[in-house]
C-alpha cells in the first residue's frame, strides 16, 4: 500500500468521523425515548471490511471500546451479506455488553464489490427489554432474569423487515411503541451512514477511501506505540474493591505491565463472578482499559482499531471481569467498568504520577423507575446520575458532571416530567462531598424524586462504602447514599442496591459521591 498523504489523513480522519457524528444527529432527532433523545445515551461508529473500528463520534465510552466484539459476532453470525442487511443484537455473550444495550450492524457496499467494505454499527439503551423489573437493570442472579436475549440475528433481511422477529421482541417489552420508535431511529442513522459513506467512495474512488481507512488505523497505532515509548517501563499493580448486595465486597485486581510500546493489564487475582448482577463479559474489560490508555496519551490520537493494538487484556475466565453464561451482567457495564477503570488507573498513579488524577465518584448511580400511568399505559425511565470528578496534579475535579465510562447529558427536568409521571422537586450539587486537598475534589448531586403513581424503583449503585480515593495526601469523597421520603414524612436510608414498589407520595433523595482530592490538605482546605 503506498504512503498515506499527510493531508489527505487528516481529511480522511474528519471525513469518517463525520460519517458517525452525523449517525449520531440522525438518531438523537427521530429516537422517542427520552433516555435516547435526551440523555444521548447511544453510540455509533463506522468500521472496515474485516470489522476493525475505523472512527467512532464522541458518544459513550463504555459503548465503544466494547463495540468491536459487537461487529465480529454479527459477521461471524452472517454467511452472506446483502444491500439492505441489518443484524440486531444485545445478547453480552455473543458481542453486546447488558441487554438494554441493542446494538444494530449493517454493511456498506461501495464501488463494484460484491462484499461489504464497511460496516455501520449503533448501539442505544433502550429504557425497557422486559426481565423482572421495569427499567430491566434488576437484582438479577441469572441472565434470562434480566430481559429479551437477541442473539446476533437479522432484523432486515436485504431490506425485508423480519416482522416476527419485530412482534416477538415488542411483546416481550413494557413500552412497545418507544421501542419500536428507536430501533427505527437506530435504522434510520444507519441508512445515512451509508449513503455518506457510499458518496465518499463516489466522490473520491472506492480504492482511495478504503485504503485511508486502513492508513488512519495504522497512524493511530504509531502513535499510540510512540506515547508508551515515553512510559516508564515495568509492572504496576492496584486492587480495588465493589460493594456487592448485602454488604460483602469483590476485589477487582490488575498489574499493568509496559514494556515494547506495549502496555497489557492482567486482572489475575481477580474474584470470580458473583451470584449478582454486577458481573462483566470480557468486552467491557477490554473497553474500560482503551479507554484509560486513551486518556492518558494524547487527546489528538484517532480511536480505531490501529490506537486498540498496542493494549492487551488479560482476565481469568469466569471472574467478576471475563464473567460466563449464565452469570447476570447488568450491572457489570454500568458499575463494574466503572470500578475496572478505578483500579486501572490505580495501577498507572505509578507509573504517571503527573497525569493520574484522584477517583471520581467511581458509579452512575443507575436509577429505573416503572409502572403504570393513571391512563392505563405503562412507562420506564432510566438515568445515570452524575457525580464529582477527581482532583488532578494540577487541577481542581468538575462537580456534578458523569465520569469516565459514561458520557450522557442528564434528563433534563422538563422532558422527564412531561414523559412520566413523577416530579423532581430538588436538582443541586452535594455541598462538601469532594475530598479535600491541596487541589478539591468536585462535589456530587442530590436529585429528588417525588412519586405521583405507585412506582418500582430499583438502584444499582456502588461507591456507598468505599469512598473514592485521593491521591498524594488528599482525602477520599464522601460516598453516596439513597434515602427514601414515605409519604407520612418517615424516612428510610436505602442500601446501594434495592428494588421495591414505592407508593405514591413517596420521595426518593438520591446524594451521588465526590471525586477524591490530590495533594496534602492546607490550612484553608480544612472544613
Amino acid at each position: 500500500m503506498p504512503d498515506a498523504d499527510p493531508i489527505l489523513l487528516e481529511l480522511y480522519r474528519h471525513r469518517f468521523e463525520g460519517v458517525a457524528d452525523e449517525m449520531g444527529v440522525t438518531l438523537r432527532r427521530t429516537s422517542h425515548s427520552p433516555n435516547i433523545k435526551e440523555r444521548l445515551d447511544f453510540s455509533c461508529a463506522v468500521f472496515d471490511g474485516d470489522g476493525g473500528l475505523v472512527a467512532q463520534a464522541a458518544h459513550i465510552p463504555v459503548h465503544l471500546g466494547a463495540m468491536p466484539a459487537s461487529v465480529g459476532a454479527a459477521r461471524a453470525a452472517v454467511d452472506a451479506w446483502a444491500e439492505g442487511d441489518v443484524v440486531v443484537l444485545n445478547d453480552p455473550y455473543a458481542g453486546g455488553t447488558h441487554l438494554p444495550d441493542v446494538t444494530m450492524v449493517s454493511p456498506v457496499f461501495v464501488g463494484t464489490r460484491d462484499t461489504p467494505s464497511f460496516f455501520v454499527a449503533s448501539r442505544a439503551h433502550h429504557a425497557d427489554v422486559g426481565g423482572m423489573t421495569p427499567g430491566s437493570l434488576p437484582l438479577a442472579t441469572e441472565l434470562v432474569q434480566e430481559g429479551t436475549i437477541l442473539p446476533p440475528v437479522k432484523l432486515y433481511d436485504g431490506g425485508t423487515r423480519n416482522d416476527a422477529l419485530l412482534q416477538t421482541f415488542l411483546r416481550n417489552v413494557r413500552t412497545p411503541e418507544e421501542r419500536r420508535g428507536d430501533l427505527a431511529a437506530q435504522r434510520a442513522a444507519h441508512s445515512v451512514g451509508a449513503e455518506r459513506l457510499q458518496a465518499l467512495a463516489e466522490a473520491h474512488g472506492a480504492a482511495e477511501v478504503t485504503a485511508y481507512a486502513r492508513h488512519l488505523q495504522g497512524y493511530s497505532e504509531r502513535r499510540v506505540r510512540a506515547a508508551l515509548s515515553g512510559w516508564p517501563a515495568g509492572t504496576y499493580r492496584f486492587a480495588d474493591e465493589l460493594e456487592l448486595p448485602g454488604g460483602d465486597t469483590a476485589t477487582i485486581r490488575v498489574a499493568a505491565t509496559v514494556a515494547d510500546n506495549t502496555i497489557t493489564f492482567d486482572f489475575n487475582g481477580t474474584d470470580d463472578a458473583v451470584d449478582g448482577n454486577l458481573n462483566a463479559v470480557l468486552p467491557i474489560t477490554e473497553s474500560a482499559c482503551y479507554y484509560a490508555v486513551q486518556g492518558l496519551t494524547e487527546g489528538t490520537i484517532p480511536v480505531n482499531a490501529g490506537s486498540f493494538a498496542p493494549v492487551s487484556v488479560r482476565a481469568p475466565e469466569g471472574s467478576l471481569v471475563n464473567a460466563v453464561a449464565p452469570h447476570a451482567v447488568a450491572g457489570g457495564n454500568v458499575e463494574t467498568s466503572q470500578r475496572i477503570v478505578d483500579a486501572v488507573l490505580g495501577a498507572l498513579t505509578q507509573a504517571l504520577p503527573d497525569r493520574v488524577p484522584a477517583a471520581g465518584q467511581g458509579t452512575m448511580n443507575n436509577l429505573t423507575l416503572g409502572g403504570t400511568r393513571p391512563d392505563g399505559s405503562s412507562f420506564a425511565y432510566y438515568e445515570t446520575i452524575g457525580g464529582g470528578m477527581g482532583a488532578g496534579p494540577d487541577a481542581e475535579g468538575l462537580s456534578g458532571v458523569h465520569v469516565h465510562m459514561t458520557n450522557t447529558l442528564n434528563t433534563p427536568i422538563e422532558a422527564l416530567e412531561q414523559a412520566y409521571p413523577f416530579r423532581v422537586v430538588a436538582y443541586r450539587l452535594r455541598p462538601g462531598s469532594g475530598g479535600a486537598g491541596r487541589f478539591q475534589g468536585g462535589d456530587g448531586l442530590v436529585r429528588v424524586y417525588e412519586l405521583l403513581v405507585p412506582t418500582t424503583a430499583t438502584m444499582l449503585s456502588t461507591r456507598r462504602t468505599t469512598a473514592p480515593w485521593g491521591r498524594d495526601g488528599g482525602t477520599p469523597a464522601a460516598p453516596g447514599r439513597a434515602v427514601l421520603v414515605h409519604p407520612d414524612g418517615r424516612t428510610e436510608e436505602l442500601p446501594a442496591h434495592f428494588s421495591r414498589t414505592l407508593p405514591a407520595g413517596s420521595r426518593l433523595r438520591v446524594e451521588t459521591p465526590g471525586g477524591g482530592g490530590f495533594g496534602p490538605p492546607t490550612d484553608d482546605d480544612a472544613p
